[in-house]
């Protein structure tokens, strides 16, 4: 059975990720929902399956950037997989104040994927899966598309910070050779 450790699982993606594998994935999981339920976080979405799993959903309210915290939270419930949906999001919100940003998109991350490494290093496994934004390839001219090879070009601090969060991962994928994805 899956132990999956969602990371800002009370937001609009998270929680529609988490109804997603409750309702619609037939293998058995553990989801375990880890959240600091800011100005965007909701978790009275997430009432239904709560009430209906109440045995393989479980909700913790911490930060990303607590590294112990979470590390607690990993051990507690031996998690394999984390997918981190956790960030801070909207782009005017970032101009104003980019502190937030890179606390939570940067370092964040980076406690994450230091606890996917200490655990690989004790012979543990976990997957980790990035979810990123477009925005970190900028602004798109006329007609064009964004493929998956085309360089970074972030133009806020919320693009730049997510944008630092996936080369994060991208280094900890070449240097540790820790098992992690992105995508958009």
């Amino acid at each position: 059975m899956k132990r999956i450790l969602v990371t800002g699982g009370c937001g609009f993606i998270g929680t529609n990720f988490i109804k997603f594998l409750f309702n619609n994935v037939s293998e058995e999981h553990t989801v375990v929902n880890v959240d600091k339920l800011t100005y965007a976080a909701n978790p009275e979405n997430l009432m239904d399956i709560e009430q209906n799993f109440p045995t393989r959903y479980f909700f913790e309210k911490a930060d990303i950037s607590d590294i112990e915290k979470i590390e607690k939270i990993i051990d507690k419930y031996e998690i394999d997989t984390i997918v981190n949906f956790a960030a801070e999001s909207h782009v005017d919100r970032s101009i104003i104040g980019p502190q937030d940003f890179i606390q939570t998109n940067i370092i964040g991350t980076f406690c994450l994927l230091e606890l996917v490494r200490k655990f690989q290093k004790m012979g543990k496994e976990i997957r980790f899966h990035q979810v990123s934004t477009d925005e970190v390839y900028g602004s798109l001219q006329g007609s064009e598309f964004f493929i998956e090879t085309a360089p970074y070009n972030p133009s806020s601090p919320y693009s730049a910070s997510k944008a630092s969060a996936d080369l994060l991962v991208k280094s900890y994928v070449n240097t540790y050779k820790i098992p992690a994805t992105i995508s958009l």
